[in-house]
């Protein structure tokens, strides 16, 4: 190849020594073979001095890598010796107990002892495989063996020539070694039998070409890695690798730094860590990078990490580049699968299903399963539950690097256009499963045919489509943002704590004031009261936000949003302890809903009236209010809507449960508010179950049941704790610690 470019530069040996700086002896033994595999910075020089670019330098490139990785293997003698460990391996300590215990438990004559070990690329799968064999060398006194089957290279090493090699290891001569396939592999199978050896197979291509070299069963064992998970292959013990956990990254990383002393920082080697994914051979690149330049410290190098759009190209150090070990995986792949490989690093979020993969892809979701599969096959992609799929940061920016290298902007922008509308649109139709005017709404193309469906929908995929709502909203696209955010006014109430909402709703009042519709940007502006009511217990900025919306409603004379506003400013005064006003504006906003016939919102004003009256001591008055409201919910004939029904009965119940508690009536308390949790629970509204469970839980301390007060306080810290108030958390679990149990002394009381 070399001799062919030159000609075609139409240079002489001499000329291209001197346009490269490598000498004509050099070049000479590459043009004829005698130098197989020359070093990574030669090549360049000589595709520099050529002017090689694209599919022809990648593939010189490639090809001397090749030759260096068959010349480090490869043993004249054909003994497969074993390459050496590292002297800063760190970690895998239960993978190397996995990989022990498996070779000792088959000690018995007969079982086969058959390890593999897949992962993605730069997982460090051949270090741990080495480190293991090594440790393992003493109990095997056949010998311990390695070969190289080079899996991810054009042409994986021929299963007659790994048998051929593994053959001489094990004493045979030409002569002995039969020249078909099915002779060599029973030599082989014969060989291992009797004897006490550990092979070693790495970086194997296919189930093809590791079946003829496994043991039959025996005293022989093997130890085989890949980057594709071989699911066919039978009889073995799988082991599948993961990223170093951050502790023995950062570990990792500072054992390799060890002899530069103390100029680095252990937070800028722990961010260093961090970026490198837990990717072993990111951690070694950077260690060696700045092993290598001993003026530069983990803080400088962590600096140019955090570019996101330059990481790849700073994880390289002389020929070992990150972006290589990914490049060999994808070089794998099929030319579709390659086209979505490349167009998924489009997605907004950390995850992703088939069906996002189609529309990307243009293709069926039946389509997109199969190039997924073949995506998590090879390590590219690492699939979760429930048909869900991620990348690693690392391959997602490899992935990213493609797109641009491979696909025109404008093919980047359409695809990205499309998918954005899609999420958009599935968020919309999603959310309307939960407004109750809408009925069923229209059929979702991805099959959302339940609220349940809808609901797990947004919640499993609200980083894509709020980040295609947010992309739209860039775009100008007002109408589609507006409908989306107001899709959401409903599903909400479900979903009360998350942290989305907020932008949700500010992206809808933009949309709404761009397209000048004061009635609908009071809306949104009515949801930001909620949120600052709800989630972020803000009500100082809820009544700004109510302000907004009063001033907005009125100027667009709807009397719907006027009134909403009213329930709303109820909501933050009450929160402020100004009752009085509360009670003034969520009896007016009652009046209004319950004239115009929505008896839905009126059912909320009068539970809103409830708690303004528990909290203002009149707990007998607050008590007839929600008994009041119950009455409602079980009437019929109400024109309560079903959902709404489900939504405000389990937090009337609770408000029931309290009040008894306060009144004294706690054995009637503890019924109500158990009965409440369990709906709760079945209904999915975590934030009043946690609640509940903590005034429960004090109803039963004060009933001497301290062992079911303990483990309601427990299980309602584990809630808040899932809903992210860490601090409601660590108060309910320290309650939890607090209170005695009835049958302890009363002594062991604090």
């Amino acid at each position: 190849m070399l001799r062919r470019h030159r000609r075609a530069a139409r240079l002489t040996l001499e000329q291209l020594a001197e346009a490269s700086g490598v000498s004509d002896r050099t070049l000479s033994d590459m043009e004829r073979g005698r130098s197989k595999g020359p070093q990574h910075r030669t090549v360049v020089a000589v595709a520099d001095a050529l002017g090689l670019a694209g599919a022809d330098r990648r593939q010189l490139v490639e090809l001397a890598r090749e030759g260096r990785l068959r010349d480090h293997w490869s043993r004249p003698t054909g003994l497969c010796e074993l390459p050496r460990t590292v002297d800063d391996f760190t970690g895998r300590t239960a993978e190397l107990a996995w990989i022990d215990e498996l070779v000792r438990a088959g000690d018995a004559f007969g079982a086969a002892g058959v390890g593999l070990v897949t992962g993605s690329a730069g997982l460090g799968k051949t270090t741990l495989a080495i480190r293991a064999a090594h440790a393992l060398r003493p109990g095997f006194p056949g010998g311990v063996f390695f070969l190289d089957l080079f899996g991810m290279s054009p042409q994986p090493l021929p299963v007659e020539e790994a048998l051929a090699a593994l053959l001489r290891a094990l004493g045979s001569t030409d002569q002995q070694i039969p020249g078909d396939l099915a002779g060599r592999a029973s030599l082989y199978r014969s060989l291992l039998r009797d004897r006490r050896v550990l092979v070693v197979l790495d970086n194997a291509a296919s189930e093809e070409q590791v079946r003829p070299l496994l043991p039959g069963g025996g005293l022989g064992k093997a130890l085989v890695t890949s980057r594709r998970l071989l699911a066919g292959l039978e009889g073995v013990r799988r082991l599948s690798l993961g990223p170093l956990p951050l502790l023995e990254a950062s570990e990792l990383l500072t054992a390799i730094l060890k002899d530069r002393g103390d100029c680095d920082e252990g937070s800028a080697v722990w961010q260093l860590a961090q970026l490198c994914g837990g990717l072993p051979l990111a951690l070694r690149i950077a260690g060696n990078r700045l092993v290598s330049r001993p003026g530069w410290n983990a803080a400088d190098l962590a600096a140019r990490l955090a570019n996101e759009e330059r990481r790849l190209d700073q994880l390289s150090a002389g020929d070992l580049r990150i972006a290589t070990a990914f490049g060999l995986s994808y070089e794998q792949l099929a030319a579709p699968t390659r086209r979505l490989f490349r167009r998924l690093a489009l997605v907004p979020g950390r995850g992703f299903d088939a069906a996002l993969a189609a529309v990307l892809d243009g293709t069926s979701t039946e389509g997109a399963w199969d190039a997924l599969d073949e995506l998590v096959d090879l390590g590219l992609l690492q699939d979760a539950t429930a048909g869900r799929y991620r990348f690693h940061d690392l391959v997602r920016l490899f992935a990213r690097d493609r797109l641009k290298e491979e696909e025109s902007a404008a093919g980047r922008e359409a695809i990205t256009l499309t998918m954005t509308s899609w999420l958009v649109r599935m968020a919309t139709l999603a959310g309307r499963w939960f407004e109750p005017a809408h009925g069923r709404p229209d059929p979702c193309p991805a099959g959302l045919s339940t609220p349940d469906e809808a609901a797990h929908w947004l919640r499993v995929n609200v980083d894509n489509w709020l980040g295609a709502l947010r992309r739209l909203a860039e775009l100008g696209r007002h109408t589609e943002v507006l409908d989306c955010a107001e899709s959401m006014n409903c599903f909400s109430d479900r979903w009360m704590h998350a942290p989305h909402w907020y932008e949700v709703f500010t992206l809808g009042a933009g949309a709404a004031a761009a397209l000048g519709d004061p009635v609908r940007q009071a809306a949104q502006h009515n949801l930001l009261a909620w949120v600052h009511l709800v989630p972020r217990d803000d009500p100082e900025t809820a009544l700004r936000h109510t302000d907004q919306a009063m001033e907005l409603a009125v100027r667009g004379g709807d009397t719907e949003q006027i009134a909403l506003t009213q329930h709303n400013a109820g909501g933050a005064l009450r929160r402020l302890g100004r009752l009085d006003e509360a009670i003034a504006a969520e009896t007016r906003a009652a009046e209004t809903f319950k004239a115009r016939g929505d008896i839905d919102t009126y059912c909320q004003c009068l539970g809103a009236l409830g708690t303004c009256l528990r909290d203002a001591g009149r707990h007998a008055e607050a008590l007839e209010q929600y008994l009041g409201l119950l009455q409602l919910l079980d009437d019929g004939q109400s024109g309560m809507t079903p959902s709404a029904t489900a939504f405000i009965r389990p937090i009337a119940l609770a408000r029931v449960g309290e009040c008894l508690g306060l009144l004294g009536r706690r054995a009637e308390a503890i019924s109500t508010l158990s009965e409440a949790i369990g709906l709760m629970e079945r209904a999915q509204m975590p934030a009043p179950q946690a609640r509940a469970l903590e005034t429960l839980a004090a109803s039963l301390g004060d009933e001497g049941r301290g062992g079911e007060s303990r483990a309601a306080y427990a299980r309602a810290a584990e809630v808040y704790e899932a809903i992210g108030d860490a601090e409601a958390s660590r108060c309910c679990r320290a309650l939890a610690d607090a209170t005695p149990d009835a049958s302890a002394p009363d002594d062991a009381a604090p």
